[in-house]
């Protein structure tokens, strides 16, 4: 249990950093989503994927915040 709490914060620390470029904040994104779907037990290629489009994404949206 405390091990996948640790995962999950880190993956949650690592979707709040953005990046600069699009290849930092897919880099960033997809580090996040891998740590993300090994605390869950879920497929680390498709975490990697979804957590670094859902960085980009976010990044674009709200660059303010970033």
């Amino acid at each position: 249990m405390r091990f996948t709490a640790a995962f999950s914060i880190f993956a949650l620390i690592g979707l709040s950093a953005c990046g600069d470029t699009f290849g930092e904040q897919a880099l960033i994104g997809a580090g996040a989503g891998t740590v993300a779907a090994a605390a869950v037990g879920g497929h680390l290629a498709a975490g990697a994927v979804v957590g670094g489009a859902a960085n980009v994404v976010y990044c674009k949206e709200f660059s303010q915040r970033c």
